[in-house]
């Protein structure tokens, strides 16, 4: 099985750990990943706001990058979500049958990191060892678009050492929401204030999702508020082992 690994920009740029912790689990789990040095963003921020128009070099490269592999694994329920209900919208709008007829075809062979691993590879004990308390944010679009549902806390129950907390009123959004939180900044922050609250009061040493962005808004609100509370991308955690710690 030929495995792409999607790392997504704002992994890219600000996060290479958590791409870089997705390599390092698949290799412990016997899966040769290949990172397509072409890919670039989704198109996700234009298609959010309304420039599907200007999604469409962006598809045409995803496309370039992604076709002919069994399986694209990403580090993010947004992009694959994007991935998978986006691009065949910014496809027809392009008036390219070649291009409808790829994204068509790539777009189901993406997969949520979570999914990846329970749904093809067959695993919830990846072999992890993390001895901490956590408790877990599900993101808006791993939860609602792509419906990931408890595939990411079975995977974080498994994980030896670690106990998980429930996190109060799990199913808010943090308030990130992409250029949500440009457009909406105190909506934004407000959103964000309620979830921080929440997570404080697990009294959880770790937050842990699957969406780095969400972990960035939220984890920045921690910070300000000297909380001590760090947060964790799900592939940090799980591509965590005893000798490691």
């Amino acid at each position: 099985m030929r495995v792409a690994l999607m790392v997504t920009c704002i992994n890219d740029a600000m996060f290479p750990d958590a791409g870089k912790a997705v390599v390092r689990l698949l290799h412990r789990l016997g899966v040769d990943v290949e990172f397509p040095a072409a890919q670039t963003c989704c198109g996700q921020p234009m298609v959010n706001t309304g420039y599907l128009d200007e999604a469409v070099p962006l598809l045409r490269t995803f496309v370039d990058a992604f076709e002919g592999y069994d399986a694209v694994v990403a580090p993010s329920g947004s992009c694959a979500g994007s991935v998978r209900h986006q691009h065949a919208a910014v496809a027809r709008r392009s008036g390219d049958p070649g291009l409808v007829a790829a994204a068509e075809r790539i777009s189901p062979t993406v997969y949520e990191l979570s999914e990846f691993l329970v749904d093809v590879l067959g695993v919830e004990d990846v072999g992890a060892f993390f001895p901490h308390t956590v408790t877990y944010h599900p993101t808006c679009h791993s939860l609602r678009m792509l419906g990931v549902g408890d595939r990411p806390t079975r995977l974080l129950r498994a994980v030896h050492g670690l106990r998980l907390l429930d996190l109060p009123a799990a199913d808010q959004c943090c308030g990130f929401g992409g250029t949500f939180a440009v457009k909406n900044a105190d909506t934004s922050v407000a959103m964000g204030a309620d979830k921080a609250r929440h997570v404080r009061e697990t009294g959880a040493e770790v937050l842990v999702a699957g969406d780095s962005s969400c972990l960035m808004h939220i984890g920045g609100l921690l910070s300000r508020q000297r909380s001590g509370v760090r947060v964790m991308h799900l592939a940090e955690v799980l591509a965590a082992t005893e000798a490691a710690a």
